[in-house]
């Protein structure tokens, strides 16, 4: 049994996936295992990839199960070890990336999700996001998005982690569940962060632990139709599910004329048909979200006041609509 099970999720994103294990090769802590889960891409897996970590498990499915499927699947296939990092293909960590988390998880053991800081790959002063911030109106984006890098600084709390690189204490998993697997891709690692808020869980941003992503990878980029889809039929199911209590129809204005603000955005910019079907989709799948909601609200822990204060609660949120990636 490892301390540390790393999950990286591959779809048509060989020449990454290379790097990426080459980056966790280089690791300072070494008491880990790597499992790759393919989602059924075009092309077999290269012999070189194998290579570079000879005791790496290669999952093959014959389908694809998406970022939330493919996740849990790892989940299930590395039960044991008491720590997960999830970690995407396009993204490469320092060699101390895991250290500075595991080091983070031993100071402050009141966390069970810890964030690696991320930023961009081939600009590295700027960052590609510092933890998720979640907007009261149900909007999402990783904070500080292409904004200019932030000297080091300590240990801090933040809504939820990216799911480009986050360490995820098994416990909770084991406890709870993992990503809803309805979202496919996209928003559900917001989601899956505010699920665990509510049911007392806590996340935090490691600063020094960094790893450089490129983003959107494997979907065409986070303006394509795919994420575009995606991203805004998943950000109505997360307000369904998760805003708790009061709240839901306190913010339900705002969020209703966010949906109403984006389906105009995307209508301009040409995806007019896109982001319509993503709303009618989003909309059909509203009884079932609802079933999972009265679960998720009988077991939250988490007063009001708690999740609020972790909300974005900015008159207007400062970022595009392009999806959460």
């Amino acid at each position: 049994m490892s301390i540390c099970t790393v999950i990286i999720i591959n779809y048509n994103t060989w020449g990454y996936l290379e790097k990426c294990l080459t980056a966790l090769s280089q690791q300072t802590f070494r008491d880990f295992n790597i499992m790759i889960v393919d989602n059924d891409s075009d092309c077999p897996t290269p012999e070189s990839v194998l290579k570079i970590n000879p005791q790496t498990l290669l999952i093959e499915n014959t389908s694809n199960k998406g970022f939330a499927g493919a996740n849990n699947q790892g989940f299930g296939e590395a039960a044991l070890s008491d720590w997960f990092f999830l970690i995407n293909p396009d993204a490469f960590p320092e060699p101390d990336c895991i250290a500075k988390l595991l080091q983070a998880a031993a100071r402050y053991p009141e966390y069970a999700l810890l964030g690696s800081r991320l930023l961009v790959d081939r600009n590295t002063n700027r960052i590609d996001g510092i933890g998720d911030r979640y907007h009261i109106s149900g909007l999402a984006w990783r904070d500080r998005d292409l904004q200019k890098d932030i000297v080091n600084q300590a240990p801090y709390e933040v809504f939820s982690a990216c799911g480009a690189a986050v360490m995820i204490k098994s416990d909770i998993i084991k406890k709870y569940g993992g990503f809803d697997e309805d979202f496919f891709c996209y928003m559900e690692d917001v989601d899956f962060g505010f699920r665990m808020r509510l049911l007392g869980q806590r996340c935090l941003l490691v600063p020094d632990s960094i790893a450089y992503h490129v983003g959107s990878a494997s979907s065409g980029g986070g303006d394509s139709d795919f994420a575009v889809y995606h991203g805004h039929r998943n950000l109505v199911w997360t307000y369904i599910k998760n805003m708790p209590g009061f709240l839901f129809w306190m913010f339900l204005p705002l969020h209703c004329a966010l949906n109403l603000v984006t389906l105009l955005w995307f209508s301009l910019r040409g995806q007019g048909w896109v982001i319509l079907r993503a709303k009618a989709d989003a909309l059909r799948g509203f009884p079932q979200m609802w079933r999972k909601r009265r679960l998720i609200q009988r077991q939250r822990v988490a007063s009001i006041a708690d999740i609020l204060r972790v909300m974005d609660k900015s008159l207007l949120p400062f970022k595009r609509f392009s999806a959460k990636n």
